[in-house]
């Protein structure tokens, strides 16, 4: 996957998949489509692995404002969330990332700095691009089927920072049981999410400085807003980065 813009190629096939998606899911197949997020059956409960990862989380903004009185508008809720999440999971996964839990209004995922990719598209550079990606697909993909069936679009936000991270499965075999991230990188990513807007894209200091100089430069602003966190055994803030750059053309 080309992580320096969005490739033309992926962009025809995206339309195509989020077509197929729509048209199963106006049917009624909301069966076997959907918010499906994948296990890791490599662990077992009570295990993890700890390793440096790039995470990223994204939750839909005023989702709890939306209307579901009636059946009629739970249905079509579903449908929609339906429609959006299918399409951010397979975003996620197409950038090499790894879907670790749903929200319920949102994601997380994580990025592994792997030997199959090139070393200038690390892990951070990756979580970048795809979030990039999931607000094109939102934007100009799904918002117009959002539009055709008069119901409010859905709007995003998303957090993105790298460290030691430990991914570990808790609960209890054969009942609930569900993959978590621990670590002071991956609490530092979810409760960033409360500091950003709609539309807005946050990262911490750590993720900021893995990204390219010219991306760094270029696309992202320090943030006035006071994370309350502070760098390990200091008194010094630890600051929140804004990145505002786009996709604007395919490549």
């Amino acid at each position: 996957m080309n992580c320096n813009g969005l490739p033309n190629s992926y962009w025809i096939s995206q339309k195509a998949r989020v077509e197929e998606l729509r048209q199963k899911i106006s049917a009624g197949d909301n069966s076997s489509d959907g918010r499906v997020v994948p296990t890791d059956n490599d662990l077992v409960i009570g295990a993890g692995r700890r390793l440096p990862l790039t995470i990223l989380f994204t939750d839909i903004s005023g989702f709890s404002n939306r209307t579901s009185l009636t059946s009629d508008q739970q249905e079509m809720n579903l449908r929609i969330f339906n429609l959006y999440f299918t399409e951010m999971i397979r975003i996620v996964e197409d950038y090499g990332g790894t879907v670790e839990k749903n929200t319920g209004d949102g994601l997380m995922a994580y990025f592994e700095d792997a030997p199959e990719y090139a070393v200038e598209d690390n892990s951070t550079k990756r979580a970048l691009a795809c979030a990039l990606t999931m607000f094109a697909a939102n934007q100009y993909l799904l918002s117009p089927i959002y539009q055709a069936t008069n119901v409010p679009g859905i709007e995003f936000r998303a957090s993105i920072e790298h460290g030691s991270i430990t991914i570990a499965k808790l609960g209890a075999p054969r009942r609930f049981n569900a993959n978590v991230a621990i670590g002071n990188a991956a609490n530092f990513a979810s409760k960033m999410l409360s500091l950003l807007k709609a539309n807005q894209i946050g990262m911490g200091s750590a993720a900021q400085i893995r990204l390219p100089e010219t991306w760094r430069s270029a696309w992202t602003t320090l943030s006035d807003v006071s994370t309350g966190w502070v760098f390990n055994g200091t008194t010094t803030p630890y600051p929140l980065y804004l990145y505002f750059g786009r996709w604007s053309t395919l490549i």
